[in-house]
């Protein structure tokens, strides 16, 4: 029986946020080249924006190659509505340990075009929360490389810690940590990231 996987590069990298989805499997961090991440307007429902990819040349971006079983893909073909789903060629990963990726058949969800986030779909902190915890279960060298490979953090970005926007929010996130990775990036002071309950 073939095997198959999926290349999560946000939410999906965290293994708390996979399992509110579906069964999943063994994952393995990677590097994935020929596309480029980027924060974008994939749903006008939530009110918020996601991070997607688009093919880019001589670009890359990280994320986590998880294994799916094929009865499960209808859950995450339903969760990454907006996306399409493609297949990659296994020499486009690389990863992170110089550990033999299993064989199987690889496969991405993608846009082929960039919406800039804006103040009506901005980029919101309990999202960012849980790619960043997700990152974190990885090292800190893979959630370096995931903030430095983004592009679009100079967009409009909410606290919405309190009363959070996105549906799978983990809400008992520790975000001192997560507030101090963001500083450098964000558009947000230190003092205003720490503006939630939990501060």
């Amino acid at each position: 029986m073939s095997r198959h996987f999926i290349l999560g590069y946000g939410s999906l990298i965290s293994s708390e946020s996979r399992a509110k989805t579906g069964e999943t499997g063994q994952v393995w961090p990677v590097k994935l080249l020929g596309y480029e991440r980027s924060w974008a307007v994939m749903s006008t429902v939530l009110g918020m924006s996601s991070v997607a990819v688009m093919k880019a040349e001589a670009k890359a971006c990280n994320g986590v190659l998880i294994e799916v079983a094929e009865d499960q893909f209808p859950l995450f073909d339903e969760r990454e509505q907006g996306y399409q789903r493609a297949q990659l060629e296994r020499h486009q990963l690389q990863s992170y340990h110089q550990e033999t990726l299993p064989e199987g058949t690889y496969w991405v969800y993608h846009t082929q075009q960039v919406v800039e986030p804006c103040h009506v779909y901005p980029i919101v902190l309990s999202y960012v929360d849980v790619i960043l915890a997700g990152c974190l279960e990885h090292g800190a060298a893979f959630t370096d490389d995931f903030l430095s490979l983004t592009k679009g953090w100079h967009a409009p970005l909410v606290n919405d810690r309190p009363t959070p926007i996105y549906p799978r929010a983990q809400l008992d996130l520790s975000t001192e940590r997560l507030n101090h990775l963001l500083a450098p990036v964000s558009n947000l002071t230190l003092h205003e990231l720490s503006l939630s309950y939990d501060s």
